[in-house]
């Protein structure tokens, strides 16, 4: 409840409407009987026309106001239960922007997929039925059971005497709708981490003809989902004929006992008729009120969800600040070691070394040697464990994000592009580039060309950029690089799905593009590197070697072994 209060106080005027509304229904619908009572009694008992003209018109104007109201009502639920799942996405959305890559690791894509959507709109049901009847039920019950008392107290014990039973069956229908509300959303955690596997490995899936594994491993998970939800549905399914059931009985008791008081003269007809309805409506508020108790447990469980992600710490923090130093001069490594959460292994382990202006530092070493980790360091991806890292003399951490990150182009080790034109994409990090720094960026990419032959900057890139091959979605994140002109340009593995042409001719461009500022490079190839000032060696998270190409062929067998598997005698010393 915590959760949905914190929203709901932005929508007080809304609120004070709802309630309002909540009046004008009751009004309606416990005024009517009354109004009957009263021309049965004082009308039709006593052959009086024009009294019961006026009644007639008393109740056309209640029911203009009951009409009123309901819309009203309606209106108001809907419009604050829809504002706040609005809200909530938003937050959610805005606070997973913040997460690192450990955040991430520990909710798991998915799950955040389903806690943005489906848990965020659990909560809409349950505020949109909770401003229905939450409010409504109190006013309902209240001003019912006083009616059902001046009418009659000898009939109202009855009504009292079901209310234990009622409070009762509320309690345990709650008790176990709880846990299978918490089974049922982790299974569509599940369900939809699955079914993003499956949708993005399609075709590794039917290259290895492994449909009926996968088709079995989603009807297992499928299986259990629509288990705990069909125990929901039946337990919410039962409980609305038990109740009608048990209503009617209590009817049936009061038709009885009315019967018998009217017989002595006790009770009059038009009273019992009023009394009918007073109870109708207080037990029928009731129920719907049991329906807001049923619907809680599957909310409460959504809204500890939500809430985890919101209340998360970050574990980046991001205390500094807004640094314009004009240039990067240099990047330094002092002692750098790191460790991923929850691992007690170092995945760096001391590393220095220094880079200026001008310079193209690369990174070389057998998978898993800790290339990409060590990169990733630069732009705070993940924050070292020990040791520093400065631009410029100043420690990174002591840059805000946003002023740190202005200072980097970054091209990851597999080439992400939106589904929007390929002008977008390349203006992604530079909303304002005009067409000649397109052309700009293209060509020094290597990419003009294919983009001329398809749309132009207009072609429109798929979902998943199916429509564009690996080489051209590398080229075209290259580009969103160059054209934010960055002090820092790092590229992780970028250049592995280029041929060997178009790898040299891109790299030849970038040098003069790349001439006042510092590139760091990953690599797996050795012809992608030969040209580096500095190349770093890396074996298990340490640095065994570094120099220039002719320089490691002598030091370092490592890269020894690298270069003779890849490139001929000729290539390695000629």
């Amino acid at each position: 409840m915590k959760l949905i209060l914190h929203y709901l106080k932005r929508y007080k005027k809304w609120l004070l409407l709802d309630m309002i509304s909540v009046l004008g229904f009751a009004l309606v619908e416990l005024g009517l009987p009354t109004i009957i009572s009263n021309m049965i009694d004082g009308g039709v008992t006593n052959n009086n026309v024009d009294y019961l003209y006026q009644m007639w018109g008393l109740a056309v104007i209640i029911s203009i106001i009951g009409v009123l109201g309901t819309i009203s009502l309606g209106y108001c639920s809907a419009k604050i239960s829809t504002s706040i799942t609005r809200d909530i996405r938003d937050d959610i959305f805005s606070k997973v922007q913040s997460f690192s890559p450990a955040e991430f690791d520990q909710f798991g894509i998915s799950s955040l997929i389903t806690r943005t959507n489906n848990d965020a709109y659990q909560i809409q049901l349950f505020v949109n039925t909770l401003l229905r009847t939450a409010l409504l039920t109190p006013v309902m019950v209240i001003v019912s059971f006083t009616l059902t008392l001046t009418t009659s107290l000898d009939l109202s014990l009855i009504i009292v005497a079901t209310l234990p039973v009622i409070i009762v069956g509320v309690i345990i229908i709650a008790r176990l709708s709880q846990p299978l509300s918490m089974h049922q959303q982790a299974s569509l955690d599940i369900l939809n981490r699955i079914s993003r596997e499956n949708l993005t490995g399609l075709k590794i899936i039917r290259a290895f003809n492994n449909d009926t594994y996968e088709q079995m491993r989603f009807n297992e998970t499928n299986d259990d989902y629509t288990k705990y939800t069909k125990k929901i549905f039946r337990l919410m399914t039962l409980s609305q004929p038990i109740f009608w059931l048990f209503m009617n009985i209590i009817i049936m008791i009061i038709y009885y006992v009315s019967a018998t008081m009217i017989d002595a003269n006790t009770l009059q007809v038009g009273k019992v008729v009023a009394f009918q309805d007073y109870v109708f409506h207080a037990m029928y508020s009731m129920m719907l009120f049991c329906t807001v108790f049923m619907m809680y447990p599957r909310a409460e469980v959504s809204a500890k969800r939500i809430l985890a992600v919101i209340n998360t710490s970050n574990s980046m923090i991001d205390e500094g600040k807004d640094i314009n130093d004009t240039h990067a001069c240099s990047v330094v490594f002092d002692h750098v070691s790191f460790s991923y959460p929850e691992s007690s292994e170092l995945a760096l382990n001391d590393i220095s070394f220094k880079a200026d202006a001008g310079e193209t530092i690369a990174f070389i070493g057998s998978t898993g040697s800790g290339k990409s980790t060590l990169v990733n360091l630069i732009p705070r991806f993940y924050d070292v464990t020990s040791g520093h890292i400065c631009i410029n003399d100043i420690n990174i951490n002591d840059y805000s994000m946003i002023s740190l990150r202005d200072k980097i182009g970054f091209v990851p080790q597999k080439a992400t592009l939106f589904s929007d034109t390929i002008a977008q994409n390349i203006r992604y990090v530079k909303s304002d580039a005009s067409y000649d720094e397109l052309i700009h960026a293209a060509e020094i990419s290597q990419s003009l060309d294919f983009i001329l032959e398809k749309n132009g900057f207009d072609e429109l890139i798929s979902e998943s950029a199916t429509n564009v091959s690996g080489g051209q979605r590398q080229r075209l994140s290259i580009a969103r690089a160059i054209i934010k002109k960055p002090d820092i340009y790092i590229f992780d593995d970028s250049f592995s799905a280029l041929d060997f042409k178009t790898d040299a001719a891109l790299r030849q461009a970038l040098k003069r593009e790349t001439k006042d500022s510092i590139v760091m490079i990953v690599a797996q190839r050795i012809s992608t590197i030969m040209d580096a000032t500095k190349i770093i060696v890396l074996d298990n998270g340490k640095i065994v070697g570094e120099g220039t190409h002719q320089q490691l062929l002598q030091t370092c067998e490592i890269y020894q072994q690298i270069a003779t598997s890849q490139l001929s005698e000729e290539e390695l010393y000629g």
